[in-house]
């Protein structure tokens, strides 16, 4: 490629956290440029964020549909090369699809939609454009998470026979939605965040993670899920016991109401001979624990030939310099713009770029959610994990 990406936005307007995070982590390596944007339903907001980050008048639109239909109909040297939509959950579907009709590649926040049905339906048309389709589930970004995923792969820990995961948060502790706190009030609304709360906004993030790095696919699941702030429409606390396709058991815990927490998902994979934990709040060191001999640390960016190619591949700063959320994102991005721009030119991109979450993980977070909701509400202690 001898040019930027041409990025579009849908949501992610001033005052919305998400969206700036993905246009920093867009703009991490240089490889792609922000031209359009419907940054707003609220057309004076929508009007703002344009301004404010400099985008020409003429691509600064009031919603989606036209944005995709004015942005279609531009000549090939200044069309959008993808969209990012970075909206609630029940508005992810319509813009997506629109997009990938009208010929744009897509990054969208996760859950990936409102329903599996959805979900379904999407990755039906990315197959059918050909098209690419990133999904943001952030913590596969980190340069410790990938190495992780190498070293089990690699049989480095023999079959893996436990899995835990958990997601601690204390945000929720209170009636937010109630308080004026708008990323608190459409979380907690099933019309806008869907059957789920708790395990549909950060429980998906730990099942993603646990099935990234081991390799696995969770096969039948046990959930209980509890709404502990009274007044609270959606679940806000869940813990999940897993089955995984080769035998191995697993625990999921995720809850939004562990008051004093901050982000503190945390990760141990046990095989038969030794076992790693990570902690994202502790990003650049990965714990690797023996049956047999001393615990070993691994850090980030210290290269050495213990770390894989993926980790080396998105390490971005000497060992000592922390990298954390932004840098995860910008590999996201990056490996995303680098893939893209490998299929636009005609070349090869390196192997290690196309290691991103796609249509794939957005159908698995889906059911994992239908799945939880379903074995809340049963007797039965097992339920099959069905997709």
């Amino acid at each position: 490629m001898n040019r930027k990406l041409r990025m579009g936005m849908i949501g992610g307007g001033k005052d919305a956290f998400i969206g700036a995070i993905h246009r920093i982590a867009a703009n991490m390596d240089g490889l792609i440029e922000l031209k359009a944007g419907a940054l707003s339903i609220n057309p004076d907001i929508a009007k703002a964020s344009g301004d404010m980050l400099f985008l020409d008048p003429s691509r600064i639109y009031l919603d989606f549909k036209t944005m995709i239909t004015a942005e279609a109909a531009r000549p090939a040297e200044e069309r959008l090369d993808f969209i990012t939509i970075v909206t609630p959950n029940f508005a992810h579907f319509e813009p997506a699809m629109m997009a990938l009709d009208n010929g744009f590649n897509v990054v969208i926040e996760k859950p990936i939609t409102f329903s599996l049905e959805e979900a379904k339906l999407l990755d039906a048309k990315v197959k059918e454009t050909g098209l690419t389709l990133l999904l943001t589930h952030t913590y596969t970004g980190y340069p410790m998470v990938k190495q992780a995923r190498q070293m089990v792969a690699a049989g480095t820990f023999g079959k893996i026979r436990k899995v835990w995961v958990e997601y601690p948060q204390g945000w929720l502790s209170k009636l937010s939605e109630r308080e004026g706190n708008a990323g608190a009030a459409w979380r907690t609304d099933p019309k806008k965040s869907g059957k789920s709360g708790c395990m549909g906004d950060i429980g998906t993030h730990a099942f993603n993670l646990a099935e990234y790095i081991s390799g696995l696919q969770v096969e039948k699941l046990c959930a209980d899920l509890n709404i502990l702030v009274e007044g609270r429409m959606l679940d806000d606390d869940g813990a999940v016991l897993l089955k995984f396709n080769n035998g191995a058991a697993g625990v999921l815990q995720a809850s939004q109401v562990a008051a004093g927490e901050e982000n503190a998902l945390k990760i141990r994979i046990y095989g038969e001979l030794g076992g790693l934990e990570w902690a994202q709040q502790e990003p650049n060191t990965l714990l690797v624990k023996w049956l047999d001999k001393p615990t070993e640390i691994y850090r980030a960016g210290n290269g050495g030939a213990h770390l894989s190619s993926y980790e080396t591949h998105n390490a971005r700063t000497p060992g000592g310099h922390p990298e954390g959320y932004l840098e995860a994102f910008g590999n996201l991005y990056r490996n995303f713009a680098l893939t893209l721009g490998a299929k636009i030119s005609n070349t090869q991109a390196p192997k290690e770029a196309a290691d991103f979450p796609t249509t794939t993980e957005g159908i698995r977070g889906m059911a994992f959610i239908d799945n939880v909701v379903r074995s809340s509400q049963s007797d039965v202690k097992w339920t099959p994990f069905e997709v």
